[in-house]
């Protein structure tokens, strides 16, 4: 997410399952902060993600000693046991197995279980030593491969910054005992020194290291910061998390070669900053490791939906300056061919009902008009964008047109329907068609759709402006409408989170929103669905969110 000079519960499921999930929260909340006074402790939760048919994969993180801080490079080398179970008495043990914490890996631990039922809940923890337990967190396992699914539902977040709020949208799904998976679309932490993104006197919490992290122990300590959240902990413990990255996990309007925020001169090598901050995301993230280091990755939920997740960081060619025509330039690229090449081969082979695809920034095309000059400049520092007027945003897929039209031409050339885009980065919420040409449409055909979730906390329209929500920002998204006939709705004030509901018939985006980003307390709502039916490429709105 562009960031340059900156100023200022409904349940499908049973009663049962309900209770389960308020059980799980309530036992990470208690257990959080228990620390022993010079033997091992779990200080930053436990966590499950990128859940197979078969399999989990589990995470936690070891505090070995007091002074074996995250990123201290201090503390033994800890055995640790593990074991998963269906219940959550443990007396019906699945599977278990030991694993060492090593100070090479921050005493993080992942284990990769495999073994397990479909579509299958099951508890989870840890211990180190002959008493210490871990906090026990819950799981799912995927519906087996191929199998007939009546439905998925996951939980859908971007873009957490630390500083700028309290982490309330995790509390409210964690307390949702009906998600199959969260899904995270990037900015999962950010990188900046405090008081530089939000500005000093808006800083709710201040992050460690009070420094811009560069270094490996920065990233370590940065990522531990977070999960001492007890919302975020909460979050991890209920429901298995499927993440990307953006560009945040390593430094502002990251590319393969470097970044907006980073300067090899006085911050050193920009392969070395990369290189670092991947390492500790796979340590302290419940993340399998992919193609090359990354995270594209594909996982399936039976024959309903299979998901494709993408990496835009890690190959993307550096981003254009607008208006001397390289954003079309094909020999520029936001995938990179070997990743693009795979997505496309996944979508056409894919058996699925749905074909989700995981984008950490906007595919919609998105021009801008003539937004009144007190709104353009609010809006382009939004989106790192020139404040004498704007076409489109370079650090989303429209600064690679090439890459966006070869995907969306494969999708019409091989009869590839009931794609939906998940996205993140931009803080605010949309519901998109996705044009075959924007220019034409609606009489042009629509490819796919898109939802797109606001922040967490990250700072949007109102924040910028410090304004009331509801107000200015009315008529920016009018605006935006009104040259974007695609764009069936934007939020560009709201802090919250999304729930995506799959059904053989249609997905729907059900958006809910905070009352305030600042309180620990705060509260969640409903406020608006969009749904695609199954077979139209286009977006509706829909009356309710579904229960």
């Amino acid at each position: 997410m562009t960031r340059r000079h900156l100023s200022a519960t409904p349940s499908r499921r049973t009663v049962v399952k309900a209770a389960a999930a308020t059980a799980v929260a309530g036992s990470v909340l208690a257990a959080t902060g228990a620390r022993a006074a010079d033997g091992p402790a779990f200080l930053h939760g436990v966590a499950s993600g990128d859940p197979l048919p078969d399999g989990i994969l589990l995470w936690t993180r070891v505090t070995p000693a007091p002074d074996a801080v995250p990123g201290s490079g201090l503390g033994a080398d800890t055995p640790v046991a593990w074991e998963i179970a269906e219940d959550r008495d443990f007396t019906r043990i699945a599977a278990r197995g030991t694993a060492v914490a090593r100070a090479a890996s921050d005493h993080t631990v992942k284990a990769d279980v495999r073994g397990l039922r479909p579509a299958t809940a099951y508890w989870f923890r840890f211990s180190a030593g002959s008493t210490v337990l871990s906090p026990v967190g819950r799981t799912r396992t995927a519906p087996a491969a191929g199998a007939a699914v009546p439905g998925i539902r996951f939980g859908v977040v971007s873009c957490a910054n630390w500083e700028a709020g309290w982490f309330s949208p995790y509390r409210h799904l964690a307390a949702r005992a009906d998600l199959d998976a969260v899904l995270h679309l990037g900015d999962y932490i950010y990188e900046y020194a405090s008081g530089s993104y939000p500005t000093q006197d808006t800083v709710v919490r201040p992050h460690a290291p009070l420094h811009e992290i560069r270094t490996l122990a920065d990233y370590r300590l940065r990522h531990a910061t977070y999960k001492t959240d007890t919302d975020l902990q909460a979050l991890h413990a209920a429901h298995p998390v499927i993440a990307i990255w953006d560009d945040h996990e390593f430094a502002n309007d990251a590319w393969s070669g470097g970044a907006e925020n980073h300067t090899p001169g006085t911050e050193g090598s920009w392969a070395a900053r990369v290189a670092a901050a991947k390492q500790a995301y796979f340590e302290w993230m419940p993340v399998r490791a992919s193609t090359e280091g990354t995270v594209y990755r594909r996982l399936s939920f039976g024959g309903l939906a299979e998901l494709h997740l993408l990496d835009l960081r890690s190959f993307r060619s550096e981003q254009a300056s607008i208006g001397n025509g390289a954003v079309d330039d094909p020999e520029r690229s936001i995938t990179g061919r070997a990743q693009l090449d795979w997505l496309k081969a996944g979508l056409t082979a894919s058996d699925a009902r749905w074909k989700l695809v995981g984008t950490s920034v906007m595919i919609s095309p998105v021009a801008f008009g003539a937004l009144p000059a007190h709104l353009l400049a609010p809006l382009a520092e939004l989106l790192g964008l020139p404040g004498e007027g704007l076409a489109v945003n370079v650090d989303q897929w429209d600064g690679y047109t090439d890459d966006r039209k070869e995907l969306i031409s494969h999708l019409r050339d091989h009869a590839v329907t009931d794609t939906v885009f998940l996205t993140g980065d931009i803080h605010m919420a949309w519901a998109n068609d996705v044009p075959v040409r924007a220019a034409t449409y609606p009489l042009s055909a629509s490819a796919a759709t898109e939802f797109v979730v606001t922040s967490v906390t990250s700072d949007n329209l109102d924040d910028i402006l410090r304004a009331a929500p509801g107000t200015v920002s009315v008529v920016a998204a009018t605006a935006v409408r009104a040259a974007n006939r695609h764009v069936k709705w934007i939020d560009m004030d709201s802090h919250g989170y999304g729930v995506l509901d799959v059904t053989a018939e249609r997905s729907q985006m059900d958006y809910y929103v905070v009352s305030d980003k600042t309180s620990r307390e705060a509260t969640a709502s409903w406020v608006r669905s969009y749904r695609t039916r199954s077979g139209t490429q286009r977006i509706e709105r829909a009356d309710a969110p579904v229960r």
